[in-house]
């Protein structure tokens, strides 16, 4: 399965914008079961997980709208499931390397030591800290990005700076 992240517009078929009904019924049919089939009709966060790869999304809700996706990365290592992002693939190319290719495809990146690294043109949030045991170089840090975010709200700041 291929999930392409989608900057402002949503991931695979998913689209900001979308009712929860909407959202959720995407979900099911790329195979993402909600956590909690009875979400209500304004829900906040409905997280969503694919059984085989276990692989979820967090889908973030405003006002009854989805704003926020959030791609975990999957957590059975040999599975058949790609998140791309500009052509690259997010969650098996190590971190540092993706930010490089994506700066020299034009993106800003925006790195902090925390492990959250930003593209604010694209309004995208790569991160590499969860809690799950992934693949740790020799110094015990992520080697990939195990977090995804795609977003309709603008992080930038003030008129885009």
């Amino acid at each position: 399965m291929i999930l392409e992240l989608l900057p402002e517009v949503g991931v695979a078929t998913l689209r900001l914008g979308m009712s929860a009904d909407e959202a959720v019924g995407a979900a099911r049919e790329l195979g993402f079961a909600p956590s909690d089939p009875d979400y209500g009709d304004t829900p906040g966060q409905v997280l969503c997980e694919h059984g085989e790869s276990r692989t979820g999304f967090n889908l973030g809700f405003t006002k009854g709208a989805l704003t926020d996706i959030h791609v975990y990365r999957f957590r059975v290592e040999d599975t058949d499931v790609t998140v791309l992002l500009d052509g690259l693939d997010v969650f098996r190319t190590p971190s540092e390397e993706l930010l490089e290719r994506l700066e020299k495809r034009g993106h800003t990146v925006q790195q902090n030591d925390d492990g959250v690294d930003t593209l604010p043109d694209l309004k995208v949030v790569l991160s590499n800290e969860s809690s799950f045991e992934y693949p740790m170089d020799e110094e015990g840090d992520p080697i990939h990005f195990d977090y995804a975010l795609v977003t309709s709200v603008d992080f930038r700041g003030p008129a885009g700076d």
